[in-house]
């Protein structure tokens, strides 16, 4: 009698979807909307929507680079969503404290690479800060990203384990 293989966890990939749809729908309004440049009080002192791109990665770095970064991010973005759905296919269907986040990376990662791909440039518009102190705004992909990251981490060393063996 063979074993049937236990689902693995490539359904999380909805989640990704979901965050891809989020973050699309979000810059469409916000380009459609918003002035470049021109901050939009939400909180005052605390958040503004403000429109801004975005051609480099985190931080801005390589911002103004010659346009080859477009293809380095776009390409760094394909390969790192291909070893996690790796990760993913290779993950039990229940195990929501890595499919979850992993599949949170993926749905930020592409979000991002859609603009890249259609704009040549990832649009921002989140801007928090207090009072002359600002962060470098970010979009919803750049949450969904950074949200996955910090919980893998987190889960990774706060971990359970349910067969009652110490962690190496």
């Amino acid at each position: 009698m063979s074993k049937l293989p236990k689902p693995n966890a490539l359904a999380w990939l909805a989640v990704s979807v979901l965050v891809i749809a989020l973050d699309q729908i979000t810059k469409a309004v916000v380009r459609h909307q918003l002035v470049p440049y021109m901050p939009h009080e939400v909180i005052p002192h605390v958040l503004n929507w403000t429109l801004l791109f975005n051609r480099g990665a985190a931080f801005s770095f390589l911002e103004e680079a010659s346009g080859w970064q477009t293809w380095l991010f776009g390409i760094l973005a394909v390969v790192v969503c291909i070893g996690l759905i790796v990760w993913l296919a290779r993950t039990a269907r229940r195990d929501w404290r890595t499919a979850l986040p992993v599949a949170l990376i993926i749905g930020g990662a592409l979000g991002n690479l859609i603009d890249r791909l259609i704009h040549g440039q990832v649009t921002d518009f989140i801007q928090v800060y207090w009072h002359a102190w600002s962060f470098p705004a970010f979009n919803i992909a750049d949450s969904a990203i950074t949200v996955g990251a910090v919980l893998l981490i987190a889960f990774g060393l706060f971990a359970r384990h349910t067969d009652g063996a110490p962690q190496q």
